[in-house]
């Protein structure tokens, strides 16, 4: 069992008997359950709705596995929320109740829980929910703000950026009761939605500069503590590993639709790019009460937050979606691709001339 593990719990119990509210009062609202699905998918929503507030179910497992996080067979000792990085987009209204269950089985090593930046109230959730291995917790809260924000387990100490930097960070997506507008009072739509989670990955390597590996999370925390430190990531990418979402796992669209794109980073600064396209409306804060700026080449994602940004496919073709620090994007591993089925439109793009020898200056 993980030595800190005590520590922690004692510390935590501290902050409870600060932070203990009053007994959850019944509330008569009805009740939906949703199944959550791994990203870069979303669970099926409607985008504007006209029925009242909901009590919106959802349940997240923690999973403590072993993860393979790039091509070279690199192995990550992850911390993860339905076992994937990250865990999964929840997307709910304005005014509906986000009634979440963290389960955390007995076959993990450590204490968990979970802080919603969505959420109000004091630690955003977490003293309410730290579970041992073996228990669950109920946590509900009103979902009053709208955008999308950053979730993540927050035990305390240094345990926080650890945790996090694990792979132990999703996202929220509150949408307006009548849907989304481009700050104008004109509705927007999109055709597919997709979240992609950026992780910066601190993976330590042996004297002979090789990646090591470590039988559970608790083990590689001495080591991976020094290469945290140091503020270097070895992996930055999306959606958990090298390659999570290019080739035969690229995202997939086609000309003419909306695709809304959010992306979170729990813990550094990002600057998503569309390689030839744009952000057509992006909320570059993730805050939905705020206009959306349109027509983005690059836009910025703070760390401890989550982003979203429309755009319109006019093209075929693959798309590279990275960030714009492109030695993450080329060496590190922050790339995704959109695989763009449709016809091409000349007037936007075309090859004047081919490539050729230049030819011979004329001679005077």
């Amino acid at each position: 069992m993980f030595t800190r593990r005590a520590a922690l719990l004692s510390a935590a119990a501290a902050v409870l008997m600060l932070a203990t509210p009053a007994p959850a009062n019944e509330l008569n609202l009805p009740r939906q359950k949703v199944d959550l699905v791994a990203p870069p998918f979303v669970h099926p929503h409607e985008q504007a709705t006209k029925e009242g507030p909901k009590i919106m179910e959802f349940r997240l497992v923690i999973q403590e596995k072993k993860m393979v996080i790039d091509e070279k067979g690199t192995t990550f000792q992850a911390m993860t929320f339905n076992g994937s990085m990250p865990g999964p987009l929840m997307v709910v209204h304005e005014g509906d109740y986000v009634e979440v269950t963290l389960v955390n089985p007995a076959t993990n090593s450590m204490p968990h829980n979970i802080d919603f930046h969505s959420a109000t109230g004091a630690l955003g959730g977490a003293a309410l929910t730290l579970i041992n291995p073996g228990e669950q917790v109920v946590l509900r809260w009103k979902a009053t703000r709208i955008g999308v924000f950053v979730y993540h387990c927050a035990p305390g100490g240094p345990m926080i950026p650890w945790h996090v930097v694990s792979g132990m960070n999703g996202a929220v997506m509150v949408l307006p009761r009548d849907g989304l507008n481009d700050g104008h009072g004109h509705a927007l739509h999109y055709d597919r939605v997709y979240y992609i989670g950026e992780q910066d990955l601190y993976v330590p390597r042996d004297e002979k500069g090789n990646f090591k590996t470590y039988d559970s999370p608790g083990d590689a925390y001495g080591d991976t503590e020094e290469v945290m430190k140091k503020l270097i990531p070895t992996h930055v990418v999306f959606n958990g590993k090298v390659g999570a979402l290019t080739g035969k796992n690229a995202l997939t669209a086609n000309v003419g639709e909306n695709v809304l794109i959010v992306h979170s980073q729990a813990n550094r600064d990002s600057r998503p790019h569309i390689i030839g396209g744009h952000g057509d409306y992006v909320w570059e804060t993730g805050k939905f009460s705020n206009p959306p700026e349109t027509g983005l080449e690059t836009w910025f994602i703070r760390g401890g937050s989550a982003g979203a940004a429309m755009y319109k496919f006019l093209q075929p073709g693959i798309y590279a979606y990275v960030t714009h620090n492109l030695i993450e994007a080329a060496d590190l591993g922050a790339t995704a691709h959109f695989k763009v089925e449709g016809k091409w439109n000349d007037d936007l793009m075309t090859q004047v001339k081919a490539p050729a020898e230049i030819p011979p200056s004329p001679s005077n």
